[in-house]
């Protein structure tokens, strides 16, 4: 029963989340002046030009008042429409294409972005984390803190930026730019997601040491550590079996609600370094004004977001016993 009511909760969130953040791109995006019509069919005046405007825009539900357009395209994500297709159209001059194509080629590339980057700012910032708590107040503690203090001051676009030109060109260590599939060339993927994954990283690794650290000064005071230490157990020990599961809720609660941070540097990385993923598809659907395709792509990201924090939850009992004893209770 407390499963299911666990998700029964986490399935209304997702409805509300995924009502108010489509219905706000909604409303934003209708606020852009000019006709979205004149950007998806940029052709000159004439009687063939006017009736493929005119059949666009009622394709497109444009003629439609924005809370009738909505209602429409939500039915439609929730439910299907009558082709069968969740996600809409993505109208182009030579024709259309399934909004769930797109998804299908751009996700996955996203994703990937994201895991790299994600399991990258872990790699570094725990041991980092830990380190810098068990030596507290040392040489190596201040100049850890000031350069992530450094790292968290540099906007992800200046620091991607940076890195494209100074160790993809002037030093030409990896490919500035570009994107290969893991399946058709697996040393060539890495290569060329290194600086990208490195870019959106750098920033999280900052936050996430400093959290870390914070948590696991305060839990090497605890009782139960200074008995560890009284029966002989190793510092080493202590610091990676007793110290770092207690002091890591905080680090995954943030890594959770940093999907949405993930997502968000995504769409400038992916621009800076030419990556055919979520970022690219989102920032052309925003140029191109293509209502239905931005509503769908938003919505997908709204229920990673969700889901993710949805596992961060389970992991919280993983981490921390006391939380899954006190779930028991009740």
């Amino acid at each position: 029963m407390t499963l299911a009511r666990e998700l029964g909760k986490r399935f209304l969130s997702l409805a509300v989340v995924l009502f108010l953040v489509t219905l706000f791109t909604a409303l934003l995006i209708s606020m852009v002046p000019g006709d979205p019509v004149d950007t998806l069919v940029p052709l000159a005046e004439s009687e063939e030009a006017d009736a493929l405007k005119a059949q666009v825009r009622e394709d497109l539900n444009l003629d439609e008042p924005l809370h009738v357009r909505y209602a429409s395209w939500l039915r439609d994500f929730v439910f299907g429409d009558e082709r069968g297709e969740h996600f809409g159209d993505y109208f182009r001059v030579s024709g259309r294409d399934p909004v769930s194509n797109r998804l299908a080629e751009a996700l996955p590339v996203s994703l990937q972005l994201m895991v790299y980057s994600q399991v990258l700012a872990l790699v570094v910032a725990i041991p980092l984390g830990v380190l810098t708590a068990y030596r507290a107040g040392s040489l190596f503690d201040k100049v850890t803190n000031t350069g992530a203090f450094a790292l968290m001051a540099v906007p992800t676009f200046v620091l991607g930026l940076a890195l494209a030109y100074y160790i993809g060109v002037w030093l030409n260590w990896v490919p500035p730019s570009g994107y290969v599939p893991f399946g058709e060339d697996p040393v060539e993927h890495v290569r060329r997601m290194v600086l990208p994954s490195l870019t959106l990283a750098a920033g999280q690794i900052a936050v996430y040491m400093r959290l870390l650290r914070s948590d696991m000064v305060a839990t090497l005071q605890e009782d139960f550590i200074q008995m560890a230490r009284s029966k002989g157990i190793s510092d080493q020990r202590v610091l990676w079996r007793h110290a770092l599961r207690p002091s890591s809720l905080t680090l995954l609660t943030v890594a959770g609600m940093n999907v949405g941070t993930l997502i968000g540097g995504a769409v400038v990385v992916e621009v800076i370094f030419s990556i055919p993923g979520m970022g690219t598809a989102i920032s052309q659907a925003i140029f191109e004004r293509q209502y239905v395709a931005l509503q769908s792509f938003v919505a997908v990201l709204a229920i990673l977001y969700v889901v993710v924090n949805f596992a961060v939850d389970i992991l919280y009992a993983v981490v921390d016993p006391r939380i899954r004893h006190a779930r028991a209770r009740n």
